[in-house]
Formats: C-alpha cells, structure tokens, sequence
C-alpha cells in the first residue's frame, strides 16, 4: 500500500511533528509506503506553495492521503481541501490533534474581515473570534469531506462528532503512540516529580512552581523532593520581547527559595527521554486551558508528554484540561482540577502519604503501555486504510 502523509516534520520544533516522524516509520515497519511531500518545505499557510508541492508529486500508486491536523497550523488543513479538487476519488482522512476543532482559526479572513490584521495587539486578535463562524464553516465542510477522522481518545472523538456534525462512525479512536521501552524499577529515595514536554507559557509550570512553593510550607517532609524541569524551549515560543520565560520561571523559583531542590534538563535528545522518565515516581502535567481558545472551544486533545510517561511505565498527576481525565483514568494516575494549586499540592502529599501509590500507578501504566506501541498502533492505522481503501474501490 502507498499513501501520502500531509504533516510537520522534524526538524520542526512542536509535538506534532515528533508524533508525525514516529508515526512514519511504524507505516513502512508495516509495510507501507509513505510519500512525505512537505519534508522540508518552509511552513506555509500560501495554497499557491502547497498546491505546487501536491502537484509537482507523483501520485502513482496512491490509494490514501491522511493528514496531521493541530498545533495552529493549516498548511495541512488546505492541503486536504486542495486535494478534495485535485483528487476527487482519493480518500483522505486526517488525525485531529486538537479537537473539537480541526485547525481553529482560517488561514485567510473573510474580505470583510481583513482589515482587522492591521489593527495593533491585542485589538488584533479580535479577528480570530469575529471570523470563528466562517472557520467553523470551512472545518465542517471538510469534516463531512474525510473518509475518516481519527481522535487520540474517546473525548476528543465525542467533541468532534459533536462539534463537526458528525455520525460517531465517521470517527476513529485509536491512542497515541509511543516506542517500545524496556520497563525499569522505581528510582530509590527521596520522590522525584518530573513535568516534560516543551515548555512555554500556558503549560501551568507557574501552578507546579507554587504547589511545591505552599507543601515547603506546610509539610517537613516536603525539603526531600525534587522537581525536573524537562523538555524543549521552543524559542519561537519561549522568548518573550524583554526576557527569556525560562528565565522568568527562575526567578520565580527562586522567589519561592526552591532553586535548591529544581533541577532543569533543556533540550535533551530523543534518545536520552526514557532514562530521563523513568528517573522519577511520575510525571507532572498542570496545564491550563487558553483563555481565548475557550472563545472558540474546547481543547480535548492529550500529550506527547503523556504518551512518554505511559511508554516508561510511570504514572501521572494531571490536569483537568484536555483529555487527561480519560489519559490517567486507567489506574495510572490521578487529575486535579485545573488551576487549582492547593489540589495539585495535595495530589503530591498523597504520594508521600501512601509510598506505594506510584508504584501502582507504574504497573498500570506498563499494562498500558503494551497496548499502545508503535508496531500495535500503526496495525490499527494499516487495518483502517485498507477497509477505506476498499470501500473506494468498491464504490467506484
């Protein structure tokens, strides 16, 4: 079988394109051909550039073109609209990283709108929430236009049937992957917490930072913990105008008088993350939802970071935001509602109050694991290409 995966790629900075490289290579493993047409292509939102890259393609062969839709970006997103007109036979499905929505803002303005983009910040980003109609418009019509989309969770599929407008069996859940990881012991000592993942205002690292900040003041035990500050910067993300946030983050660690028990590991390389996971007891995932995506709706997608810690057989203390409900809601961890640095404080007491609860939320974790690597997950994805492959041939 050959298809087309429209999709970021390394060495592209976000989550999307780590998953997209993984995802990739587990096809071939089984099997598949994969054609990755925008491999080194500039990121775009111009359909002139993208519709030059689909055409200069060859389509030889192809039976399917599947997409990588989320993190802000709609280059993918067009690419499937152009192909709509360009392959009108081809079926196209699309993974949707970020649901309810598919790409959550328009990669170009109604006319009567474009005049807002010349308006300083933040009156500017008024646009986003005027135009959300005619983009929730254009998401829908390309929904109703895949052959599937695929959720990474059964939240994330209920918010896209019910915000796309459609049948549950037009959407597939099937998990994020993850490599195949040998399973190693808990560390000894004193409980060591990880947050992973890139990092960047948003990700609610300020609420961890003040959760240790109040159990240093309540509970002795709390001098014996440490915390690790892991992933990638991100720079066209991280760096502010005035001042790096990893440099504010420290000052704030250091206004709480934790520098001491914080350690930071930036920028690791891929290779180095399974010792780095299960270095800890588990991992810590305090994110916060967008106070302006809420105006558009509601983000249930979930975590590379999250996949990581499943991969390396280690629990979770999450977040009410996304679908990390669902995510640790098989025995592997526990969720505190978002925000709320007192609950989060607590999750963490609980852990030095019953030392055998991060061992039990490890070997559910492991359980998990198994379910999920990338061999078993891309089966699932080859399984669901041939059936529409099929049905194509059967329609035509």
């Amino acid at each position: 079988m050959k298809i087309v995966l429209l999709a970021p790629l390394p060495p592209e900075q976000n989550g999307i394109a780590d998953y997209a490289a993984n995802f990739a290579s587990a096809l071939e493993g089984e099997g598949i051909e994969v054609l990755r047409p925008f491999a080194g292509m500039p990121v775009t939102a111009d359909p002139a550039a993208i519709r030059a890259r689909l055409e200069t393609l060859s389509w030889r062969g192809v039976e399917l073109a599947h997409a990588e839709l989320g993190g802000g970006r709609v280059r993918e997103f067009i690419a499937l609209e152009l192909l709509r007109q360009l392959k009108p036979s081809l079926p196209l499905t699309a993974t949707a990283h970020d649901p309810e929505r598919l790409i959550w803002r328009a990669a170009k303005l109604p006319p009567a709108l474009a005049w807002t983009q010349r308006l300083p910040q933040p009156m500017a980003k008024l646009a986003s929430v005027l135009g959300d109609p005619a983009t929730l418009a254009q998401e829908r019509r390309l929904a109703h236009g895949l052959a599937r989309i695929v959720a990474l969770t059964d939240t994330g599929a209920q918010a896209l049937c019910a915000r796309m407008q459609l049948p549950h069996e037009r959407v597939a859940v099937i998990a994020h992957g993850h490599p195949v990881i040998a399973p190693a012991p808990l560390p000894a000592g004193a409980l060591r917490l990880l947050y992973f993942g890139f990092i960047y205002p948003g990700k609610g690292i300020e609420d961890l930072i003040a959760a240790f900040a109040l159990l240093r003041a309540r509970d002795a035990r709390a001098a014996s913990l440490r915390l690790t500050l892991a992933g990638g910067t991100a720079p066209e993300l991280t760096f502010g105008r005035d001042a790096s946030y990893l440099d504010q983050l420290r000052k704030l660690i250091w206004r709480h008088g934790l520098e001491e028990i914080v350690d930071w590991q930036i920028d690791i390389d891929a290779s180095e993350i399974p010792a780095l996971v299960q270095a800890h007891h588990a991992m810590v995932l305090p994110y916060r939802e967008s106070r302006k995506l809420r105006l558009l709706g509601r983000v249930r997608g979930t975590s590379g970071a999250l996949a990581w810690a499943i991969a390396c057989g280690r629990g979770a203390i999450a977040s009410s935001a996304r679908a990390f409900a669902e995510e640790v809601g098989h025995g592997n961890g526990v969720v505190f509602r978002e925000g709320d640095v007192a609950a989060l404080a607590a999750a963490i007491t609980r852990l030095l109050d019953e030392p055998f609860l991060a061992a039990d939320w490890a070997a559910h974790a492991q359980r998990l694991s198994r379910q999920r690597t990338w061999p078993v997950i891309a089966r699932r994805f080859h399984e669901l290409f041939e059936t529409l492959a099929e049905e194509e041939l059967h329609a035509a």
